[in-house]
């Protein structure tokens, strides 16, 4: 099963519109994601809908944000993006009646809405500027950035 990127791929795109002034265009974007344009602008719709981003089509368009990183969490990008489940894990439920399968499932379904509940309380301590801080930092110490919008 493949693990859903979405949430630090636009973690990533967010900081990168943040540190340049011209716009982002989706082709841009989609070339330092290694992905399709029309991927980014679904995704990046999801985003716009929630008041994150904004677009404009037409010479000099592309995306840019339309708030500060230090206003947006990482819950936020979470649920603008469609709050997947967090776990990859999922319980068995061939055979409801069975009582064994009822008590695996209510511990780890215990497990499961517990974990969950203490990351998303963690993600929405997060501001996306604070990552955005980290990355400074880095950059200060090594001088390595990645592909740039």
């Amino acid at each position: 099963m493949r693990n859903d990127t979405r949430l630090s791929r636009m973690l990533h795109v967010l900081i990168h519109m943040d540190r340049h002034e011209e716009r982002a265009t989706s082709e841009t974007i989609a070339r330092m994601l290694e992905t399709n344009p029309v991927v980014v602008r679904r995704t990046m719709g999801l985003l716009r809908d929630r008041g994150y981003v904004t677009s404009d089509k037409g010479h000099n368009g592309g995306w840019s944000l339309a708030r500060p990183l230090a206003e947006i969490t990482l819950l936020d990008i979470h649920e603008a993006l469609g709050s997947q489940s967090i776990f990859s894990i999922g319980l068995a439920t061939d055979n409801p009646t069975c009582l064994v399968e009822q008590a695996v499932n209510q511990a780890l379904g215990q497990a499961f809405d517990e974990a969950q509940a203490l990351l998303l309380k963690r993600l929405a301590s997060i501001s996306v500027a604070s990552l955005a801080e980290d990355f400074d930092a880095r950059y200060q110490a090594l001088g390595q950035p990645c592909k740039n919008l």
